[in-house]
């Protein structure tokens, strides 16, 4: 066990060794090895030249906006997002995230469906970051009882893309915990997670940002799906 800035400075001065690769990803995908001295942990490193073109995104943009996602995830304290940098690796600079082992007796499609408090969570964050693709094979939960979730690649859109599985809460009121963290990230929008944001995104997208956030608190309420995008993405798992 890692505590988070002994993750982070492994994650970007640790030495990658690429030992495999995820087959089912749609871009590259690598586990590897992250070593700094006598401490080795496993990570998932996406290089930026493995992005494959996606005619709503910017090309060569994913690797960042994983980063932003897990800006975002600190900024709000619910860890939503496992520790990730952008470094140089193997194939050239990339996204490296903590490897996160999963309880593999969870069944993901009971999960997804479920009222665990982390995932009502995952949902007003996703709802923050415009996720576009929050699949049940996204879903991580740990042995500990958290649920933690990845592949934010396809975030932050200045379009409304929300598509998910985690529509359970859908119109229902926002714990006061989210209307508390929502305010509180409101205000870091405007300092350093704004700044942090703008040196990854473009600034139409961290305006989009902070308007989502503005919508939320708000109607103070879960958001419905659109009736203009696919709800639910596809495959959902």
């Amino acid at each position: 066990m890692l505590d988070l800035e002994d993750a982070l400075r492994l994650l970007r001065e640790g030495e990658l060794s690429v030992e495999g690769r995820l087959v089912d990803a749609s871009n590259a995908t690598l586990y590897c090895a992250a070593t700094l001295g006598q401490v080795t942990a496993a990570c998932v490193y996406k290089p930026v030249r493995g992005e494959r073109p996606l005619w709503d995104f910017p090309d060569g943009t994913l690797a960042g906006r994983e980063l932003s996602a897990y800006l975002v995830s600190e900024a709000t304290g619910w860890d939503v997002v496992p520790p990730t940098v952008m470094r140089e690796g193997p194939f050239g600079p990339g996204m490296c995230q903590l490897w996160v082992d999963v309880d593999e007796t969870v069944d993901l499609s009971e999960l997804a469906r479920s009222d665990h408090p982390d995932l009502r969570r995952m949902a007003v964050f996703d709802a923050v970051v415009n996720n576009a693709d929050r699949k049940g094979g996204h879903l991580l939960p740990r042995p500990d009882g958290r649920v933690q979730g990845v592949d934010h690649g396809i975030c932050f859109s200045p379009e409304d893309k929300l598509r998910t599985l985690l529509w359970q809460w859908r119109g229902d009121p926002l714990t006061d915990e989210a209307v508390e963290v929502l305010s509180r990230l409101r205000a870091e929008l405007e300092g350093p997670l704004g700044t942090g944001l703008r040196a990854l995104l473009t600034r139409r997208e961290v305006r989009r940002t902070v308007e989502r956030v503005d919508a939320l608190l708000t109607t103070r309420r879960h958001p419905q799906p659109s009736p203009d995008w696919p709800a639910i993405p596809w495959p959902p798992f």
